[in-house]
């Protein structure tokens, strides 16, 4: 651990100064989950950082998933996880295991572990107020969620009440069929109907990558004419497609900035929205949305 000399905590402090200035007030929108989970020392240093967030002033909505969860539930009680085109096939059985697990184990846990950092938080799912309506995306996938409809009130009545939403996407529909909603998608909705400031979807890999084999080859910042190109040229490919096309989703619906931003790096939240440095890939509708401080 490097240890700072006292001028050098003025220096961090004052760095951070006018980010505080500047999301005092404001929505930053966490999407967290899957693979980015999986340790349990960084999972508790982004819950530090979202109760830090808070306690300036910003506020914060945690977004999560659970895929890996899921699956390792499903396996005990027997059943094989089948999936298509990257999603799983959820049906009736697999729904109440999603909603389990997401809305029940994973949820509380993280709001546990937040309250166990000094936060102040509340739990809900898509299912909660209705919050997030869904219908059948494919029929191949079963009850895999495809969004009609995210009401973002029960959020908004949290955040006046000083509480940090955690939210599980289990989705719903008006005949009361429970649905197993892709995270990203869920917190790009979010992100725009609340016009977040940013969202920041948090995971395994180090951003948009010109050559996926060189790390060295991060893009730090595109727009979304950009990454349409990158689409065409075959540089976002495989995984990275759904989670860019949500990042596009967001800024389309009301977000302001959306970044990938790589959960394993140790306090990769604070040094994306606290310091000059930042971290992973910004997309922004135009290049010129970047630099405004």
């Amino acid at each position: 651990m490097v240890r700072l000399s006292n001028a050098g905590r003025a220096e961090v402090l004052t760095q951070a100064l006018p980010y505080i200035q500047k999301y005092n007030g404001k929505v930053i929108v966490v999407k967290y989950g899957g693979n980015a989970m999986v340790s349990e020392t960084l999972k508790e240093q982004v819950m530090e950082d979202i109760v830090l967030l808070s306690l300036v002033g910003v506020k914060v909505v945690l977004v999560h998933g659970g895929g890996p969860e899921i699956t390792e539930m499903l396996k005990r009680i027997g059943k094989q996880s089948q999936f298509v085109d990257g999603l799983r096939v959820t049906d009736k059985e697999t729904a109440e295991v999603v909603q389990m697990v997401l809305a029940g184990k994973i949820n509380k846990s993280l709001v546990n572990l937040l309250g166990h950092f000094g936060g102040r938080a509340v739990g809900i799912s898509g299912m909660d107020a209705r919050m997030i309506e869904a219908e059948i995306k494919d029929e191949r996938l079963g009850y895999v969620g495809k969004i009609t409809n995210v009401d973002v009130s029960p959020i908004q009545d949290l955040f006046e009440k000083g509480y940090i939403p955690v939210v599980s996407t289990v989705g719903c529909d008006k005949e009361g069929n429970v649905y197993n909603v892709n995270a990203d998608t869920a917190a790009a909705h979010i992100a725009g109907k609340l016009k977040a400031e940013r969202l920041i979807t948090m995971t395994d890999i180090e951003g948009i990558l010109r050559d996926k084999d060189d790390p060295t080859s991060l893009i730090p910042c595109i727009d979304v004419q950009e990454a349409e190109g990158l689409f065409a040229q075959g540089v976002i490919s495989g995984g990275m497609i759904p989670k860019v096309e949500c990042c596009i989703d967001a800024i389309r619906f009301g977000a302001k900035k959306v970044t990938i931003l790589d959960g394993r790096v140790p306090h990769a939240l604070l040094i994306e929205t606290m310091t000059d440095e930042g971290a992973g890939t910004m997309v922004v509708r135009e290049k010129k949305d970047a630099d405004e401080f």
